[in-house]
């Protein structure tokens, strides 16, 4: 179909005197379809229960289906391509968490494409929740409690194997933190599925430890297949008080995971404003606050502004911490 130069002249004229533009629309009608959430993480792990949890919400409030797409892998540089290169019209949204945001880049196994910059990369639309690690062991490992864990890695350096979901994953910078600070030396197996796939291992003893959310572990704990071993906060959580945290055998020892939500580069500024106030609505939920406060996690209300600077505040104090930590490892 073609359109005469005059009717195109008069479109524009009308576009300028109305102030028409898709953006608005697309804020205006905001969702008419299902919208997609990709999450960096296998099914059954921490970050997807996060998504899935805030998906049901999204969903009720939108009255349209969120769908949580799963792309493990890469230390979670498969999703943010994913997302990256979706259309920037607001139905492709991405949760990156802490591991993507403080990935070392030009470590080994590092995508290049990673860490995240914001706004280099996406544009920020909220924050959702933080929460701490919890370190579970065997029922076969030979250590009962972290002092024992320590002083055993101490005098067999290596010999303590643990899961994380990948390496330059928060789990593994974690773990490589704590052993710069206790000057220890553990052996990282990794699982690209994270600590369900890692299960069998742990229960049959071939592997000694996990770290990971409170919630890809809580079936395990519930279940009695492994031991609650300590926790990455500085204090026992309310929510858990029987694990005890690392920092009781570490003093100062702490590490926080938190997950984000962004939208492609180009997406409208009013479409930013219209998903970040049905968030921050979502995150008011007291049904929501509950299931995240259960895996001792907790939610932050913030402009897109204000969680872009939270992201850069916590990159900048981390990242050095971290390729320290991981410098100190032979």
């Amino acid at each position: 179909m073609r359109f005469s130069r005059r009717l195109l002249l008069h479109f524009a004229a009308w576009v300028a005197l109305t102030g028409f533009h898709a953006g608005a629309v697309r804020a205006d009608a905001f969702p008419s379809g299902p919208v997609k959430l990709v999450c960096d993480s296998a099914p059954g792990s921490a970050n997807d229960v996060t998504a899935r949890v805030l998906a049901d919400r999204l969903s009720a409030i939108w009255g349209q289906q969120v769908v949580v797409i799963n792309a493990p892998g890469a230390g979670g540089a498969i999703a943010a391509r994913m997302a990256a290169n979706a259309a920037p019209d607001g139905y492709t949204l991405f949760m990156p968490v802490t591991s993507e945001f403080y990935a070392l880049a030009g470590a080994p196994d590092v995508a290049p494409n990673l860490p995240v910059i914001l706004e280099r990369d996406f544009k920020s639309v909220g924050f959702i929740n933080r929460q701490p690690l919890y370190l579970g062991a065997s029922p076969k490992a030979p250590f009962k409690t972290m002092a024992e864990m320590l002083k055993l890695a101490k005098e067999k350096p290596g010999t303590i194997s643990y899961a994380t979901s990948g390496r330059g994953r928060l789990t593994h910078l974690a773990m490589e933190l704590l052993q710069s600070t206790a000057d220890v030396k553990l052996q990282m197996v990794a699982y690209n599925g994270g600590a369900a796939q890692a299960m069998p291992d742990l229960v049959s003893g071939r592997v000694e430890l996990v770290l990971e959310a409170y919630a890809g572990l809580a079936p395990a704990f519930k279940g009695d297949l492994i031991k609650g071993f300590g926790a990455t906060s500085l204090t026992r959580s309310a929510a858990i008080p029987d694990i005890p945290a690392i920092a009781e055998t570490l003093p100062g020892f702490e590490v926080s995971a938190w997950g984000v939500l962004v939208a492609p580069l180009g997406t409208p500024d009013a479409l930013i404003s219209k998903i970040n106030a049905d968030l921050n609505k979502a995150l008011a939920d007291p049904g929501l606050i509950e299931k995240f406060a259960a895996n001792g996690g907790e939610t932050m209300l913030m402009s897109p502004a204000e969680m872009t600077a939270f992201v850069a505040r916590e990159q900048a104090k981390w990242l050095p911490v971290l390729e320290k930590a991981l410098k100190s490892q032979p």
